[in-house]
């Protein structure tokens, strides 16, 4: 089974906290950082683990500035 990928712009200074939260997560999602003066990153998410990762992102919005983004940009 092949992973989802989300591809988000995150704030800088949350960067690293965001990929603790996820690699505490019971292994839910890893996060590839693509470039991080734009705070582009990309998660991978285990198949059947949307709604817990979009769960994780939800309860992080008041912590983290980060959206939605396509990839490549």
């Amino acid at each position: 089974m092949k992973t989802i990928r989300k591809y988000m712009r995150v704030d800088r200074s949350g960067i690293a906290f965001l990929r603790f939260v996820l690699e505490a997560s019971d292994g839910v999602a890893t996060m590839t950082t693509l470039d991080p003066d734009r705070g582009m990153v990309v998660l991978n998410i285990a198949p059947g683990c949307e709604a817990e990762v979009e769960g994780i992102l939800d309860g992080l919005e008041e912590r983290i500035a980060m959206e939605r983004a396509q990839a490549g940009r």
